[in-house]
């Protein structure tokens, strides 16, 4: 669920759409679709997985490329619906991610899933939701706004509530393909319907910034892309036979050139400030510490938030072995904390400091998550996860109540627009990453912990022994006991020695687990630390104070201009 911005004055005098509840209804089903992505198909991860005939971890991929697409793209996403309008942008964003929803629902392969989920919806989300910020500003007049940016919220969390009930249900009942399906109707109807909304003005056209577009989806890409093979190459050393540069995991050269290039991104786009030219952000932005603060707290609320959705589903549906409606009726005590907490927060307590807010829902998350590590253990049943649910989502709402506010009002509203690139930006990069470390990490314990304890073990062969550590040294599946005992079936093991093999990895599954757990818990320490950042006063409207001079800045080094008008 992400937060949205007031909005720019955009709404002309000749508007005749202004507080249309029918346009408001679309630009939310819009971000209902957006975000229901990010939550519905956690529960159904088993289930895509031996559809397609690949690995959890296969998609693990796809859920971090997916997020990882839109957090690489939802600047440049922006700027372009800037250029040709927001209406053109989102309509074209749609039209992407209506294509993307039917080739995943086809999708015979874990490839062509990537290619409709991952990259198509990805790219279409990185144009519809920059432009839904937009279009709400100009169909609403500036009283209207908070009650038509409160809708749009509330669609973002109803389906961040609803998305494992309808996963897991659509999963069971039918097939988790025709989530895709409806997906692709609901934008139909949308795309219809679109004619209705009042266009933004494009503004200026100014020379787009394609080498910060390039800097920006490189850097970004290889330095998830490196942590979410982490689990598989290793971070240093290489594991197997992965790929390697010098003898040192091709993991950890991704992530150094993805910082570099990152470097390079900020450095660029500094200077194309410094000379008053368009950049893709402006850097001089993060100088603003409530700005900043927002940021870092919202990459954390979602790296912490993905964890968690990433790791309870496989605990409950490939552990204990519930279906996938199960699983969601298991996650149903967050998502009401959620909503309860999202809107009783700002209603009760309007006035509350938003650090000390902030604080204490990061406090109810980490309680909740440290609840989970201890509860997660042989014998344990699906009932572990109800009180640590309700705490995680009170603590998410929580955040999210006051975050939005917090970004938004570092800036007036006239950056609204860039505010919420970055915003967005944030929280996909946040997700991204809570993904793809969290299951690197529950990966690789799970296979050191599997090879130390079959090669411990004397009810396994030795040469039995020997051959899982080379085949397995690059990363085990996560599978549960019925798949491995399957499997197991085929091989030439006595009976003994294949039920060694399962009770092994029971206990890897749940060693990695805790240690993912583990993991988000350290972050939630963490952000509890950088909570410092957020302003202790209420944070409403835009203060004129920090409304920033509109004059070009002074340019000092011809040279500099040579260089961008040369990289231009």
């Amino acid at each position: 669920m992400t937060a949205l911005p007031t909005g720019t004055d955009q709404a002309g005098p000749g508007n005749q759409n202004r507080g249309s509840s029918g346009v408001l209804a679309l630009l939310a089903a819009g971000q209902f679709v957006m975000t229901l992505d990010s939550s519905v198909m956690n529960v159904s991860i088993q289930s895509v997985a031996n559809d397609l005939n690949t690995t959890v971890t296969g998609i693990q991929t796809a859920i971090t490329l997916y997020t990882l697409v839109m957090a690489a793209m939802m600047i440049t996403g922006g700027k372009i619906g800037a250029l040709v309008g927001r209406r053109r942008s989102f309509g074209i964003g749609l039209v992407v991610y209506g294509t993307g929803s039917f080739v995943t629902a086809i999708a015979p392969n874990l490839t062509v899933l990537i290619l409709g989920w991952s990259l198509l919806e990805g790219l279409g989300a990185a144009l519809i939701m920059p432009a839904i910020v937009a279009l709400v500003a100009g169909n609403v007049t500036k009283e209207g706004r908070p009650a038509a940016y409160g809708m749009i919220a509330a669609a973002g969390a109803v389906a961040v509530a609803a998305g494992p009930l309808i996963g897991g249900a659509v999963t069971t009942f039918a097939s988790w393909r025709w989530v895709f399906l409806g997906e692709v109707v609901v934008v139909g109807i949308i795309l219809f319907f679109l004619r209705t909304v009042s266009d933004t003005p494009p503004e200026e056209r100014k020379a787009f910034d394609g080498v910060g577009a390039v800097l920006s989806v490189a850097g970004l890409s290889m330095t998830v892309y490196g942590v979410l093979k982490s689990g598989t190459w290793g971070w240093v050393h290489p594991k197997g036979d992965t790929p390697s540069i010098a003898g040192v995991s091709l993991t950890f050269w991704l992530m150094l050139g993805g910082l570099l290039v990152i470097g390079a991104l900020l450095e660029w786009e500094s200077r194309r400030e410094r000379l008053g030219r368009e950049p893709l952000f402006a850097p001089s932005m993060f100088s603003n510490r409530q700005m900043s603060g927002g940021l870092v707290m919202f990459g954390l609320q979602f790296f912490i938030q993905s964890g968690v959705f990433f790791t309870i589903p496989l605990f409950l549906s490939v552990v204990l072995g519930l279906n996938a409606l199960q699983t969601g009726l298991r996650l149903l005590p967050l998502s009401i904390a959620l909503l309860a907490s999202a809107l009783a927060v700002p209603r009760l307590w309007p006035r509350s400091s938003p650090r000390r807010v902030v604080r204490i829902g990061l406090a109810s998350m980490l309680a909740g998550t440290v609840v989970l590590v201890g509860g997660m253990s042989p014998g344990a049943g699906a009932e572990v996860v109800l009180v640590p649910m309700a705490l995680i989502g009170l603590g998410i709402g929580a955040l999210a109540s006051q975050l939005g506010a917090v970004t938004v009002s570092a800036f007036p509203d006239s950056m609204s627009a860039e505010v919420g690139g970055l915003q967005n930006t944030a929280t996909n990069l946040g997700a991204s990453l809570g993904t793809a470390l969290v299951g690197s990490v529950l990966i690789a314990t799970l296979t050191t912990t599997f090879l130390t304890g079959i090669q411990g073990n004397s009810a396994i062969p030795s040469d039995t022994t020997s051959h899982a550590s080379v085949t397995l040294e690059s990363g085990i599946p996560f599978v549960s006991d019925a798949a491995l005992t399957e499997q197991l079936a085929k091989t030439t093991l006595t009976p003994e020695a294949q039920a060694a093999v399962v009770s092994e990895n029971e206990a890897a599954r749940l060693t990695g687990l805790r240690s993912a757990l583990a993991l988000v818990a350290v972050v939630a320490v963490v952000a509890l630390f950088l909570a410092r950042l957020l302003p202790t006063t209420p944070v409403a409207g835009t203060p004129e104070e920090l409304a920033r001079k509109d004059d070009p800045p002074a340019v000092d080094d011809q040279s500099d201009i040579d260089d961008v008008n040369a990289m231009e």
